[in-house]
C-alpha cells in the first residue's frame, strides 16, 4: 500500500510544479527571524479567518435565497430550521469582525516594527488592497439579510457615491442598478459578495504572501536577515519558518479559537456591534430607523465623514475626506523618513504619534456608532457652545490629528531622536 501511494504521488508530483519544492522554498527552507513575538501571530489567523468565512459562507449559500421577497425569510430559516443553520450564521457574523479584527492589529503592527518600509513596500500595497478589498466585500454581504439596517446602510451608503460632482447620481444609480435599493440590487450584491470579491480577496492574498517571501519577513529589531548569510547560504539571524513558526501559529491558533468560539457560543451579537438588533427586522423601505450607523469596523471613517462640515448642501466634503483616509494608507512607506524601521529604536515623536493615532481611531470607532445631531437641524455648523454638538467636535478634533498622524509624519520622522543600534539594524 505504502509502495503504491509512493509512486502514485511520484506521478502526480512529476506533472504539476514541484510540492515539495514549493513547501521547501515557503515554510521549511524559508529562513524567518528568530525574534518573532506576539504581534507576529495576526497574520496566520487572518488567514485562518478568511478560510472559516470562506467555508461558512459556502454552507450559507445552499440555503440563502438572493430574492428581496424571501432574502429575510431564507435567513430566518437558516438560524431555524436548518440543522446547526444558527451556527453557521453566527460563525460567519463573527468572522466578520474577527477578520476585521485581526487585520487591524496586523496593520498596527507593520506600523509598530515599520513592516511597510523599503524592501517591502509592495508587500504593503498588497496588503492595503487587501484591507480595501475586504471593506467592499462586507459592505456588499451587510446587505444580504434584508433586514432594517441592512437596506438602510445600504442605501446611505451607495447615496454617498451620489454626492461625487457630476458623475455622483449615475454612479449610484450603477452600483444599485436601480432607482431605489431593491431585488436587482441585492441580486448585484450577492453576486459580488459570493463570487466576485472572494476571487480578488485570494488572488491579493496569494500576492501578498509571494511578494513576501521574496524579500523576506521584518521582524521587532529591524533587521534584514537576508544581508548577513553564513558560509553556507542560510541567513545567521534566521530559522526555518516550518517547524518552529508552524507550531507557534498553531499554538497562537488555538487561543484565538478558544476566544472565538466563546463569543460565538455566549455573545455572538456583542451587544448589538457584531449583529444589530435592527436587522432582525424586515427591511421595510417606509420606515427608517432611528439611528443608522454601519458595522463597527467602518465606523472610524463614518466619523471622519459626519464631522466635516457639508459644502453648500452638500455632503461631498465629507466624503472626499473618507476617501483621503483610506487612500493615504498607500503613502505611508514614503512618509516615513526615519532612519530605522523598529519603533524600539524610534524617538520619542514617533511613539507619542503612533500613540495618539491608536487613541484617536479607536475614538473615531466609538464616535462611529453614536447618534449625534442631523446637521441639517444645526443653526450655526461652527456654534461649539451647543453641548448637543461636543461628539461632533470631538470627531473633528479626531479627525485633523488623524491625518496630522500621515501628512506631518515626513517632517517629525525625520527630526526623531534615535537610540544607539547595531550596524544591521540602520537602513
Amino acid at each position: 500500500m505504502g509502495a503504491m501511494v509512493s509512486r502514485l504521488w511520484a506521478w502526480f508530483d512529476a506533472r504539476m510544479p514541484s510540492v515539495a519544492e514549493q513547501f521547501k522554498i515557503h515554510a521549511s527552507e524559508y529562513y524567518a527571524p528568530k525574534n518573532f513575538n506576539f504581534w507576529y501571530f495576526f497574520g496566520a489567523l487572518a488567514m485562518l479567518v478568511l478560510v472559516i468565512q470562506i467555508v461558512s459562507g459556502i454552507f450559507l449559500t445552499m440555503h440563502y435565497k438572493p430574492d428581496a421577497a424571501l432574502a429575510f425569510g431564507s435567513v430566518e430559516y437558516i438560524m431555524r430550521d436548518v440543522p446547526f443553520g444558527w451556527l453557521l450564521r453566527y460563525v460567519h457574523s463573527t468572522g466578520a469582525s474577527a477578520f476585521f479584527l485581526v487585520v487591524y492589529l496586523h496593520m498596527f503592527r507593520a506600523m509598530l516594527y515599520g513592516s511597510y518600509r523599503e524592501p517591502r513596500e509592495l508587500v504593503w500595497i498588497f496588503g492595503v488592497l487587501i484591507y480595501l478589498t475586504m471593506m467592499g466585500e462586507a459592505f456588499f454581504g451587510y446587505l444580504l439579510p434584508w433586514g432594517q439596517m441592512s437596506y438602510w446602510g445600504a442605501q446611505v451608503i451607495v447615496n454617498l457615491f451620489g454626492t461625487v460632482p457630476f458623475i455622483g447620481p449615475d454612479l449610484a444609480l450603477w452600483i444599485r442598478g436601480d432607482y431605489v435599493v431593491s431585488d436587482v440590487t441585492l441580486n448585484r450584491f450577492f453576486a459580488l459578495h459570493v463570487i466576485a470579491f472572494p476571487l480578488v480577496l485570494l488572488g491579493l492574498v496569494v500576492a501578498h504572501i509571494l511578494a513576501l517571501h521574496d524579500v523576506g519577513s521584518n521582524n521587532p529589531d529591524g533587521i534584514e536577515i537576508k544581508k548577513h548569510k553564513g558560509p553556507d547560504g542560510r541567513p545567521l539571524d534566521g530559522i526555518p519558518f516550518h517547524p518552529y513558526y508552524t507550531v507557534q501559529d498553531l499554538v497562537g491558533a488555538v487561543v484565538f479559537l478558544i476566544i472565538f468560539c466563546a463569543v460565538l457560543f455566549f455573545a455572538p451579537e456583542m451587544g448589538g456591534y457584531f449583529l444589530e438588533h435592527n436587522n432582525f427586522i424586515p427591511a421595510d423601505p417606509l420606515k427608517t430607523p432611528e439611528h443608522i450607523a454601519p458595522v463597527w469596523y467602518f465606523t472610524p471613517y463614518y466619523s471622519i465623514l459626519r464631522a466635516v462640515p457639508p459644502l453648500f448642501a452638500s455632503q461631498f466634503p465629507g466624503v472626499m475626506a473618507m476617501g483621503i483616509a483610506t487612500m493615504i494608507l498607500f503613502f505611508l512607506p514614503w512618509l516615513d523618513r526615519s532612519p530605522v524601521k523598529s519603533i524600539r529604536h524610534r524617538g520619542p515623536y514617533y511613539k507619542w504619534a503612533l500613540g495618539i493615532f491608536v487613541v484617536v481611531f479607536l475614538l473615531l470607532g466609538y464616535l462611529g456608532v453614536k447618534s449625534t445631531t442631523v446637521w441639517g437641524q444645526f443653526k450655526d455648523p461652527w456654534d461649539v457652545l451647543d453641548t448637543k454638538e461636543i461628539a461632533t467636535w470631538v470627531a473633528r478634533i479626531c479627525s485633523v490629528l488623524y491625518f496630522a498622524f500621515f501628512f506631518l509624519m515626513p517632517w517629525y520622522t525625520a527630526r526623531d531622536k534615535v537610540t544607539a543600534v547595531p550596524d544591521r539594524v540602520t537602513g
